[in-house]
């Protein structure tokens, strides 16, 4: 069945911020009828999904992938929470599902009457969820006070629409001073009559990080009736201009609303310059919010339309949906319109045939989110990876976990070899193979040196030499941001995951040598095992493991334990599984560590009492942990110990922690990393080895779904992915077809997916042989 298309610009959708633009601002006309059977796949997403229980998410007005997300902030530390009652104010950038306050730049509020509080926690508006709404690209409240605010967006643009009482004292406070990080300077200028400028210098994610600045400007579509600036306390008429190097600092315009009671504005920001800021909102401005949110919706319905779900209950496509959003927040764009970027020199640059991106937050993404987009918006993908690759030949080393201009040195290991490797093996980095292989070789052969902001991988001079990062409890931190001494078991875990694949990228490259080397060194898991307890376990710096004997209580673990870190070998599953005494001991193990027959009884409760434990608890627990990164692979190591039938009985039962409610998140969404989990696990096909063109098969939970796909990427323009009957009861595989012809492994590559139309299960109400034989499985690299 082939579901009715408008005309695309799928083929034709450029790579340069001009037409990224282009695709936004298109005038939105109305959807035909009975384009879908279920109407605009925009309604059936919920932006308020992950807004409590530290999903972390906002439910504010953003385009694919844009530089802007302009959200309200309530008083959590990462912006929006659905459980409070107060807006501070509607900021212009947020990151979506982070840990730790970042962004929140430039809260802006609507007022009436005096202006007495210079504390967005003072002055801030009460509202209610029952006049709140959001879709893709659209936000409203409404305020304490008869005021109401919509918001929506464009890439490098937030636009703003306030409707107020009839008053001679309407407000719009820009408070350059508060938000969600440390601000170390603001600036405020109120240039003329209608436009308001603002310089913010901040600093802060986790821990302390270098100043970035961002540059924004406001335009109003009509003039003041009055204005002014503060400084800490104090509110002054008439003001020009106030700078601060810390604390409150900010501008307010009054507007006469007696007979026209609405306001318009829009905010273009940069991470330039103010002329950035400028060049931005001419190119993006001038046009009405009804147009901009009418293009927003548009541009988000024209990404939602690439993944076509059939069957399952209306809370899983709701949930899909909402995913599949989620998953195209981030990274962002990071140049202007005219293509001009900070790079992580802090000098300026210019983005030539490619759209710079930033906000890399790899440690996450490199496991699920990053090969989605990989599949869904390979153009993007594609300059993503350039631009980490700009990142090294600017700034000196790649990133790690990048924000903005600047290097926070967040989480660690080494995620950016898998997330390139990753971009090199699905095709997308023709013509920077060698570019990008250098870059590579690099970081995984070297330290960044002392005056560079970058970590890397910090603690590589004793893991070339030893085959381990070693657990060095209090050594103090030489940079800004977390230490891979601290976490020298997991540590030395994922540097071996990357020295696998950069390995096989080396090995293509027909660099023979170092694929040798590398590929040696990707069995340094091996060093870590303890052979008397059965698990990994930190090594000090004598080699003497350390730490609790009990995995549970293990210590050197980043944010899990070596339970839940036992299985992140997807170089080398069957070397793992004979470490700990072959398929019959591993799978015992498994179903331990999975709470198999519990599971099988009630998989909701399961997941949610036996699993989950709160969204911060990672440690003492011998249990799989579906809220984290660590073992997001995981449930799918039955795929290589010939029980793929349990792959798909853990993973179903994961995805019941995905609702519609905001508490639907499993933990925080880390720039989309949970919502690409969900939207692969669902689909059928997951990346069990992050950096490979490895996809592992699971059954979906649709009856069907129709996958759009890029033509240069994949020549046949589309997969369908069916499952006929598929539900709770008949979940099993019994057979799986590609194009017809029998497919037994339990796994796919890139170039299978490139060369075929539909994968098919056959799907029943018990376990069947499929996959079940030695070679079934995703087979070792190296």
């Amino acid at each position: 069945m082939r579901w009715p298309r408008r005309p695309r610009l799928r083929t034709a959708r450029a790579l340069t911020a001009a037409a990224v633009l282009a695709s936004v601002l298109t005038a939105a006309a109305p959807y035909p009828a009975d384009e879908t059977q279920d109407g605009r796949l925009t309604d059936l997403v919920n932006p308020f999904i992950g807004t409590e229980n530290e999903g972390n998410t906002y439910p504010g007005a953003a385009v694919p992938f844009g530089m802007v997300q302009l959200s309200p902030d309530t008083g959590h530390n990462t912006g929006y929470d659905h459980s409070h009652q107060h807006i501070r104010g509607f900021s212009s950038v947020h990151v979506s599902g982070v840990g730790c306050g970042l962004g929140g730049d430039l809260p802006v509020l609507p007022t009436t009457g005096e202006i007495t509080e210079t504390d967005n926690a003072k002055y801030a508006a009460r509202f209610s969820h029952d006049d709140e709404e959001a879709s893709p690209g659209y936000y409203r409240a409404g305020l304490d006070g008869g005021i109401g605010a919509e918001l929506s967006a464009t890439p490098r643009t937030g636009v703003q629409r306030y409707t107020f009482p009839a008053t001679k004292k309407a407000n719009v406070l820009l408070n350059a001073g508060q938000s969600l990080h440390e601000t170390v300077s603001t600036k405020v200028q109120i240039l003329d009559d209608r436009t308001v400028r603002t310089a913010i210098t901040g600093r802060g994610f986790c821990q302390d990080t270098e100043p970035y600045t961002l540059y924004t400007v406001t335009r109003f579509d009509r003039p003041f009736t009055a204005s002014g600036t503060w400084k800490g306390g104090k509110v002054s008429e008439g003001t020009e201009e106030s700078s601060a190097k810390s604390g409150r600092n900010g501008a307010w315009v009054r507007f006469d609303t007696g007979k026209d009671r609405t306001v318009e504005a829009t905010t273009a920001v940069s991470y330039v310059d103010a002329a950035g800021a400028a060049t931005n909102l001419r190119a993006e401005g001038g046009r009405s919010f009804d147009h901009v949110a009418r293009a927003a919706r548009s541009a988000w319905e024209d990404r939602l339309d690439d993944v076509r779900a059939r069957g399952g209950s209306d809370t899983q496509r709701r949930t899909f949906y909402s995913s599949l959003y989620r998953s195209m927040l981030a990274p962002n764009i990071g140049s202007d319109a005219d293509g001009r970027y900070t790079g992580y020199d802090q000098k300026i640059h210019r983005a030539k045939g490619f759209t710079y991106f930033q906000n890399f937050s790899l440690w996450d993404t490199y496991r699920t989110q990053s090969q989605l987009l990989s599949l869904l918006a390979p153009r993007e993908a594609r300059d993503m990876a350039v631009s980490a690759l700009h990142v090294d030949e600017e700034g000196g080393w790649l990133p790690k976990w990048g924000y903005g201009t600047v290097e926070t040195n967040i989480m660690t290991g080494d995620p950016v070899t898998p997330f390139l490797t990753n971009a090199y093996q699905q095709g997308l980095l023709k013509g920077y193979e060698e570019r990008t292989y250098r870059a590579l070789k690099k970081n995984a052969d070297g330290v960044p040196p002392a005056d560079s902001p970058a970590v890397g991988r910090e603690a590589n001079k004793p893991y070339i030499a030893d085959g381990y990062v070693p657990y060095i409890k209090g050594r103090p931190h030489t940079k800004p941001g977390d230490s891979d001494y601290d976490h020298g078991a997991s540590a030395t875990l994922e540097y071996a995951l990357s020295d696998a694949m950069l390995a096989e990228m080396a090995g293509d490259l027909g660099h023979r040598a170092d694929a040798k080397r590398y590929a040696e060194r990707a069995q340094n898991y091996r060093k870590i095992f303890d052979g008397s307890t059965g698990f990994f376990r930190a090594r000090d710096a004598d080699g003497k493991f350390t730490g609790p004997a009990d995995p549970a209580e293990s210590e050197g673990f980043h944010e899990g334990t070596s339970w839940q870190y036992q299985w992140l070998v997807p170089q080398d599953l069957p070397g793992m599984v004979g470490l700990v005494g072959g398929t019959k001991a591993a799978n015992k193990r498994l179903d331990s560590f999975f709470a198999y027959d519990e599971l099988l009884k009630d998989p909701e409760k399961t997941a949610r009492e036996v699993w989950v434990n709160g969204p911060y608890d990672y440690y003492n627990a011998d249990k799989y942990n579906p809220q984290n990164e660590p073992d997001l692979i995981a449930p799918y190591t039955y795929l290589s110990t010939g029980q793929p039938w349990k792959a798909t009985d853990v993973v179903h039962a994961a995805l019941t922690l995905f609702t519609d409610a905001p508490t639907g998140l499993t933990g925080n969404d880390d720039l989309g990393t949970m919502s690409a989990w969900n939207v692969l696990s669902s689909i059928g096909i997951f990346p069990v080895q992050p950096g490979t063109d490895t996809w592992g098969l699971s059954t979906p939970v649709f009856d069907r779904v129709d996958i759009g796909l890029d033509r240069r990427y994949y020549p046949r323009g589309r997969l369908t992915v069916k499952a006929p009957g598929t539900s709770t009861n008949d979940r099993y595989i019994q057979s799986a077809r590609t194009d017809g012809h029998d497919l037994e492994r339990t796994y796919l590559t890139t170039d299978a997916l490139r060369r075929i139309r539909t994968l098919s299960f056959e799907v029943g109400d018990s376990p069947s042989s499929w996959g079940t034989s030695r070679h079934d499985g995703p087979p070792p690299l190296n």
